[in-house]
């Protein structure tokens, strides 16, 4: 009786090792190991600003990261829609700069560190809304009549 009970206190014991050991692994964000991880990940963290305080818009920013993934430097506006009003261009670096704060630094595997230190990446954000679809008008077509 008492083996049966050491052996089930020590599978006990290895699923709560299990668990852990899992659950750490979980927890830590994957590593990013190319460019496209790196723009993929920081428009994962991309909330643009409501449409009732600012119409939609373009906007593309330049950024450096230093090696352990974090912000090198200011990030520079460096296009804007030209349609865009005073408060959509502010509303809208305000929530870039957010974005950057949020996502940064960026998990960068010890490579892409390497690789992308101190150098520029232009990241634009496209939230221009298409134009609604027009109706295709059929006057061309002419009804028959039997």
């Amino acid at each position: 009786m008492m083996a049966a009970r050491s052996r089930r206190l020590c599978w006990f014991a290895a699923l709560l090792v299990w668990l852990a050991l899992t659950a750490e692994a979980a927890a830590e964000p994957p590593q990013l190991d190319t460019i496209r991880d790196v723009v993929l990940a920081i428009h994962r963290c991309w909330r643009p600003p409501p449409s009732d305080k600012a119409g939609p818009i373009d906007i593309t920013v330049i950024v450096s990261f230093n090696r352990a993934g974090a912000i090198l430097g200011h990030p520079r506006i460096t296009y804007e829609s030209q349609e865009a009003t005073d408060n959509d261009r502010l509303q809208y670096r305000v929530a870039v700069m957010e974005t950057l704060q949020r996502c940064t630094p960026l998990p960068f595997t010890e490579g892409l560190g390497g690789a992308v230190a101190g150098r520029p990446f232009a990241i634009p954000f496209k939230t221009r809304k298409s134009p609604p679809r027009t109706e295709e008008k059929r006057a061309w077509l002419q009804p028959k009549i039997l």
